[in-house]
């Protein structure tokens, strides 16, 4: 408990004092005489019953105490100033737009929207949030997020929202340059010879995805992995001679780099619309509005 006989003019002077190393340099910053200065440091040492300087020299030093009670009490009236300020003159309180972003969305498209957003609207916080779909269109429903950006949820999955398309986005086959199904012909049975990493049940390209596997031959296939995530997708993939079925804008950055190459295959596989989706009966909020414009301009980008 503080000494009830404490004041902000004793810690004051001290620090000045420590500050400064004088007693007159720090009257003077404090517009008050030495005398008077001196008779606070005399009163803040017998409250705290130890010397805080070494008057032994001609410049005052502070005693192994006094360092002590400068770095903390240097702190707290920083934070008692700093509370004073935000209480006097408050800060704008910044609004925070909550968005849902699936993989699909996520490399590119949204990064892209973001750092348009941001130049539009600087005094809004983007609060991004990833994960499965079913997980953030509850979320959205709930109210816990303002929209949510991927590909359109599933017919059974649509009540209560509605979706704004963006564009058109396939799911594509990807290998690492050098497969050995690259340039040379193959049939669509010869992807059972290599490990598959398939999108999990939950994913919204799972159904699509499996359909095109049973119409080319593969009726039961057995993936390695199931996965949807880049950074782990990737690595397997660069690594090894795995085949791994995605929405192609989850790996768009990685194939325009060389990273990784498209398994032409010859017949297109299905791929279905990414956009915005929405509370039903909810009309967008300017913020909200301002990110969907943004979104809309790098999609046609």
């Amino acid at each position: 408990m503080l000494h009830s006989h404490l004041r902000l003019r004793h810690l004051r002077c001290f620090l000045e004092t420590a500050r400064l190393g004088s007693l007159s340099a720090a009257a003077e910053t404090l517009h008050v005489s030495q005398p008077a200065a001196s008779k606070t440091i005399r009163e803040l040492e017998q409250i705290l019953g130890v010397a805080l300087f070494d008057r032994s020299g001609r410049r005052l030093a502070l005693t192994p105490a006094g360092r002590v009670y400068q770095t903390h009490a240097g702190t707290a009236l920083m934070d008692l100033e700093r509370a004073q300020r935000l209480v006097l003159s408050p800060p704008p309180e910044r609004v925070r737009l909550h968005v849902g972003v699936l993989p699909t969305a996520a490399t590119g498209l949204v990064p892209r929207a973001a750092l348009a957003f941001r130049d539009a609207r600087p005094d809004v916080i983007l609060d991004v949030m990833t994960g499965p779909n079913w997980l953030l269109l509850s979320m959205l429903r709930e109210g816990q997020l303002d929209l949510v950006v991927g590909r359109m949820p599933p017919a059974g999955n649509i009540e209560g929202l509605r979706f704004r398309r963006l564009y058109w986005e396939r799911v594509v086959p990807v290998v690492r340059p050098g497969h050995p199904l690259l340039g040379r012909g193959w049939d669509h049975g010869d992807l059972g010879l290599y490990p598959l990493m398939l999108p999990p049940p939950g994913a919204m390209i799972a159904a699509s995805v499996r359909s095109w596997l049973h119409s080319a031959g593969l009726t039961d296939p057995q993936p390695a992995y199931e996965n949807v995530s880049l950074a782990f997708g990737r690595e397997v993939v660069m690594r090894s001679d795995t085949v791994w079925f995605i929405s192609e804008g989850v790996v768009r950055p990685e194939i325009d780099s060389g990273a990784l190459v498209i398994l032409p295959i010859r017949n297109e596989l299905l791929g279905g619309p990414v956009g915005v989706s929405l509370r039903e009966g909810d009309e967008p909020a300017p913020p909200a509005q301002a990110l969907i414009a943004a979104l809309e301009q790098a999609a046609g980008a």
